[in-house]
């Protein structure tokens, strides 16, 4: 009994010093307690800036003359606004290059990115709901060909075009294009479709719908956000692209990035035609990602889902 009394008195403190609630934090933790989202904020644009002041000189020097660019900076604007001008544009859509090779790029661009949606679907659809010996290893062989780099296909690709005839032609390209864009496609909306309710689907079936028509009017309407988020990876991806253009397109058919890349033999002398042609080439990959924007993080966070 006395023991017990003993170290119930030890463990008393004097009044007034008990210890108790949460221990003050120090100046450094208040500061950012009040000021770390605005300083996060800052470092976020103070970055975007710096990533974007190449972009941002180019669009100045593509409405600057080239007189005006050969003599001084395109910071200089700031002090002489009236060196802005749209004449380099006006004598881009003017030049019958770089019209044409905008018009090879839709040519190879459109026709590879429906392709690689099309036949991607259908191949996830497969590979997610039909059964059939050898379906998981297919999927794995999948896998690892997007692993593949494209320049371990170039060659022999190129003696296959060649053999078909079709090498240095807009068909080469785009089967290039659809060749190496498959593999993806196939990867990301395969792990989309598997969140599909499969009592959905097998209710269709019970209905007597066939494959097809359950994949047209069940798998795409609700795999659209990952279908839309694959075209524009795979629109900007093709339209941006220049090794496969170098290699399978000529001078006759080249896409713009080819286009452009001829006239940076003579960079200062051209940059009244680059800047102009770079910045038109933006624009229509530009519409596309800002139409179909709200369906990409969704698809593509689907895609990395399983």
């Amino acid at each position: 009994m006395s023991h017990a009394t003993t170290d119930t008195a030890l463990e008393l403190v004097p009044a007034g010093t008990a210890r108790g609630g949460r221990p003050r934090p120090g100046p450094w933790t208040r500061f950012m307690m009040r000021f770390g989202k605005a300083l996060l904020r800052l470092l976020v644009v103070l970055i975007g800036a710096f990533w974007l002041l190449p972009t941002f000189g180019l669009a100045v020097a593509s409405l600057r003359s080239s007189a005006d660019n050969s003599a001084t900076g395109w910071w200089t604007v700031f002090t002489a606004p009236a060196q802005l001008t749209l004449d380099n544009y006006a004598q881009v859509l003017q030049n019958e290059r770089i019209v044409e090779s905008l018009w090879n790029t839709v040519l190879i661009t459109v026709p590879s990115t429906l392709l690689v949606v099309l036949l991607g679907a259908l191949g996830a659809y497969a590979l997610a709901w039909l059964d059939f010996p050898g379906r998981d290893w297919l999927f794995v062989l999948v896998v690892a060909l997007i692993v593949v780099p494209v320049q371990v296909a170039i060659v022999p690709d190129a003696r296959i075009f060649r053999t078909l005839g079709i090498y240095g032609e807009i068909s080469a390209v785009v089967a290039f294009h659809v060749a190496f864009g498959l593999p993806f496609a196939i990867f990301l909306l395969r792990n989309f479709f598997l969140n599909i309710p499969r009592d959905l689907l097998e209710a269709a079936r019970m209905d007597g719908a066939r494959e097809v028509l359950i994949f047209a009017r069940v798998v795409l309407p609700i795999g659209w956000p990952a279908i839309a988020s694959l075209a524009i990876f795979q629109f900007l991806w093709v339209w941006n692209d220049l090794l496969v253009s170098l290699v399978f397109a000529t001078s006759d058919n080249a896409p713009i990035t080819y286009a452009l890349r001829e006239q940076m033999r003579s960079f200062s002398s051209n940059l009244d035609t680059i800047g102009p042609g770079a910045f038109l080439s933006m624009l229509i990959p530009l519409v596309v990602f800002f139409a179909f924007q709200r369906y990409f993080v969704q698809g593509v966070l689907a895609g990395s889902g399983k």
